[in-house]
């Protein structure tokens, strides 16, 4: 036998106003008009995209290539393959480099640390060729290990030449999938997404600017990269926060670095000014324990595997439905992650997100007696 039951989660900050919830939805206008070749904007929280134009146009990213040539670095150290205090010998090509520099001097010792940093702060295209070098022993290599990134991330109309974004015919990206790479540094990496708002940094006793404008201009910016070449105009990738909401911004193809600023200014006010964005359901925690036949527990605790984020029009809070529909009897044995139902999150009856509903403990097979127990409850049933 098998039935539906729907359970409506009981959290303080759905219950004023829930029951009643008929209001009309809230008028959001359109976008503002972006001069840009490219744009989009994305709330972090569910990755859901507000606003976009030639989101998958490939375009060259000109050092914006720089995020996953951290991103690879990140993963890096988080497998300890490399380490922060690690000394890199700096080779004539990296020193040779050319574009926007941190100075390094060939035949040097640099460490991974300060290396990063140049990259991040100073968008040395010598840096980035000295850390690709380290990791992979050539940039090629090391070219082919962001792409291998890009395709885990989504990243499907991204296809990298170099690590620092110099031009090559056939390094491009799109706006959407830099914004997926954002997201996923951000997610993963925040203990070294802090650097992306670091202001200046010396090295060599130069001392460089972030050339990320909206860190003076705008207090909830916190980074992330600038890019410039003839090819790709003047872009800009930034990420801000505003309370508990982020967005994510990419701005490609303007004329100027005053106007990249400014026409993603445009984007993240529009968004944080007419959305609002919830994590309505935390990742791997308990959101209920339902009765369990024939197993060693008669409770299972049951949730999400991620977070279930939604992005709506502010003040349409009060008016969300969440729903769990699970799928019953539920029997042992039962095994961590399998899908028992599916959670549902509704706007004025319109469906915004369904999730699987899964097990977050394994129950194995209860005694004898409990087998023959439950079997004759669920029959009475």
């Amino acid at each position: 036998m098998k039935r539906t039951l729907s359970y409506f989660l009981i959290f303080v900050i759905f219950s004023i106003g829930i029951q009643n919830s008929h209001a009309t939805p809230k008028i959001i206008p359109k976008a503002p008009d972006i001069s840009a070749k490219a744009y989009i904007l994305m709330d972090y929280n569910s990755g859901k995209i507000i606003a976009k134009k030639n989101a998958d146009m490939p375009v060259a990213p000109a050092s914006i290539t720089k995020v996953m040539t951290a991103f690879v670095v990140f993963s890096e150290l988080e497998e300890g393959n490399i380490q922060l205090n690690d000394l890199v010998t700096i080779s004539k090509k990296a020193w040779k480099t050319p574009g926007s520099r941190m100075f390094i001097n060939v035949n040097s010792k640099v460490s991974a640390e300060d290396l990063i940093q140049g990259m991040i702060i100073q968008s040395g295209n010598d840096a980035s060729v000295a850390l690709a070098e380290h990791i992979a022993g050539s940039e090629d290599t090391f070219a082919a290990l962001m792409n291998q990134h890009a395709q885990e991330l989504g990243m499907k109309n991204t296809n990298f030449m170099n690590s620092t974004g110099l031009p090559d015919p056939a390094h491009k990206t799109t706006a959407r999938d830099l914004a997926i790479l954002a997201r996923a540094l951000i997610k993963r990496f925040p203990q070294y997404y802090k650097w992306y708002s670091t202001k200046e940094f010396t090295y060599n006793k130069i001392k460089q600017s972030n050339r990320n404008k909206l860190l003076w201009w705008d207090k909830s910016v916190d980074g992330m990269k600038t890019g410039h070449t003839e090819e790709a105009g003047y872009c800009l990738l930034s990420s801000a926060k505003r309370n508990n909401m982020r967005l994510i911004s990419v701005v490609l193809g303007t004329r100027s670095t005053d106007a990249r600023a400014q026409e993603t200014q445009k984007l993240l006010n529009f968004g944080f000014r007419f959305y609002e964005s919830h994590i309505i359901y935390p990742a791997v925690k308990t959101l209920k324990k339902i009765r369990i036949y024939k197993g060693s527990k008669q409770q299972l605790a049951v949730g999400v595997a991620s977070d279930i984020a939604v992005i709506i029009a502010r003040g349409q809070y009060k008016n969300l439905k969440p729903t769990m529909n699970i799928n019953t009897p539920i029997e042992a044995p039962v095994n961590k992650g399998s899908k028992l139902g599916s959670v549902e999150i509704r706007l004025n009856g319109k469906l915004l997100s369904r999730s699987p509903l899964i097990a977050l403990e394994t129950i194995p097979l209860g005694s004898l007696w409990q087998q023959a127990k439950d079997s004759a409850l669920m029959m009475m049933e």
